[in-house]
């Protein structure tokens, strides 16, 4: 746990660096102060919980369902049974199953967003309460969140037969992606809007105005948003005002409770 803290702390030094200078560089929001006050320690705290305990208890989660079907597959539940993946995308080069992965990954993660901004929406508002909208608020995931999401993005993929091997970088590299998609950066991408995700595209996502709301839901190919009826794109202007109209609490402990709550409590 010592070098975990310790990683996460590192991280969040050098990220502050890199992510903070394109803030700086090309804000989407040149008002917004690059080093603000509002919501950060409830965002520190989320930086250090989920890698400390949220993904631990999703990681034996994962682990459990793949040792579990490595048996039923008949892969045997010895490491080189759960790594080395089955049928013919496990016979693709290691490239080839990465990007086989990484489309299915963010394929399913696309359905699994549209399901928390439905019936699971109590667990993903969590994240739509950041009052400043910059890199550092995409920390602020509700632990049911990541539990739910990760497993279901990633397990489709296993079960095609794609090796685990593949699927290793794809989680840590959409994972800072998602930091960048929710940094104060103005950028579009031009002519590849359509193609990648960028973080103009990901501020309509968070934004509190009613046509934007439930829109942009694919954290990495846009191609989802836009076969699927949820892109939402203009292009003369850059939205400034996240969050939701529904009240959150802003503490770290009333956010980890607040979907448990009753659905018309008061909220702190």
């Amino acid at each position: 746990m010592g070098i975990k803290l310790i990683g996460s702390a590192f991280a969040l030094v050098a990220l502050t660096v890199a992510l903070g200078s394109l803030e700086w560089v090309a804000p989407a929001n040149p008002e917004q102060p690059l080093f603000r006050r509002r919501g950060i320690r409830v965002d520190l705290c989320y930086w250090f919980f989920t890698p400390l305990v949220t993904r631990a208890v999703t990681r034996l989660a994962i682990g459990l369902v793949l040792f579990a079907a490595a048996i039923v597959i008949g892969h045997g539940a010895t490491p080189p049974g759960l790594l080395a993946g089955f049928g013919p995308l496990s016979r693709l080069p290691l490239w080839g199953q990465i990007l086989v992965g990484l489309t299915v990954v963010d394929f399913f993660g696309y359905w699994v967003h549209r399901l928390f901004h439905g019936p699971l929406w109590r667990i993903h508002i969590v994240h739509h309460s950041p009052p400043v909208l910059d890199w550092l608020a995409a920390a602020r995931v509700h632990p049911l969140n990541e539990l739910i999401a990760r497993p279901l993005s990633l397990l489709p993929a296993l079960a095609l037969g794609v090796s685990p091997v593949a699927l290793a970088p794809i989680l840590p590299a959409l994972t800072f992606y998602a930091l960048f998609l929710h940094a104060n950066v103005s950028w579009d991408f031009g002519p590849l809007r359509r193609v990648i995700a960028s973080p103009r595209f990901h501020r309509w996502h968070h934004s509190s105005e009613p046509g934007a709301q439930g829109e942009n839901l694919s954290g990495f190919l846009p191609v989802w948003d836009i076969l699927f009826g949820t892109w939402h794109m203009p292009r003369d202007r850059v939205p400034h005002r996240p969050g939701t109209s529904e009240p959150v609490p802003q503490s770290f402990l009333g956010q980890l409770a607040y979907p448990f709550r009753r659905r018309f409590g008061p909220a702190r």
